[in-house]
């Protein structure tokens, strides 16, 4: 699959307007509109944060994550947020090499720091393949139960 996607990794401020439009599409696309969700997904957290892009051999945004400093999301923890990968590659292995590369970019960004996220619980399954452990908080985010993971 190396040769079918690359990932780009920017800070919110080096974003052009082409890919910004990209990522709020997209992330508007599955989780609004796919997942009937309305909610704001604006919330002032792009501003502060890293992006993940990954793109396939058209250069199409087939998949992002959003990386938080610590103390953006939560106090202590740097985060992993707004994970989507576009319904056109889902089974294909995307999501899996989005987390190994997000995993791999906190790393070199924010250096050993704990990991901390809100994982949709249907994907706790998902998530503890990369050693999150649920910290048992199931809650309801904008109608869709979460669950509060850690990763040392």
């Amino acid at each position: 699959m190396s040769a079918s996607h690359h990932f780009v990794c920017k800070h919110f401020n080096e974003l052009s307007t082409l890919e910004l439009y990209a990522i709020l599409k997209l992330r508007q696309e599955v989780f609004i509109v796919e997942q009937n969700c309305p909610y704001l997904d604006c919330d002032g957290k792009d501003l502060e944060s890293y992006h993940l892009l990954c793109y396939d051999t058209e250069q199409n945004l087939v998949a992002h994550s959003r990386l938080l400093p610590e103390g953006i999301s939560y106090k202590g923890f740097v985060s992993i947020g707004r994970v989507v990968s576009a319904e056109s590659v889902r089974g294909k292995g995307y999501g899996k090499l989005l987390m190994e590369e997000s995993l791999l970019q906190i790393k070199l960004l924010f250096g050993e720091l704990p990991i901390k996220i809100g994982a949709q619980s249907y994907l706790l399954k998902f998530y503890s393949s990369f050693g999150f452990v649920s910290t048992g908080e199931e809650y309801l985010e904008d109608g869709i139960p979460h669950t509060k993971m850690v990763r040392g």
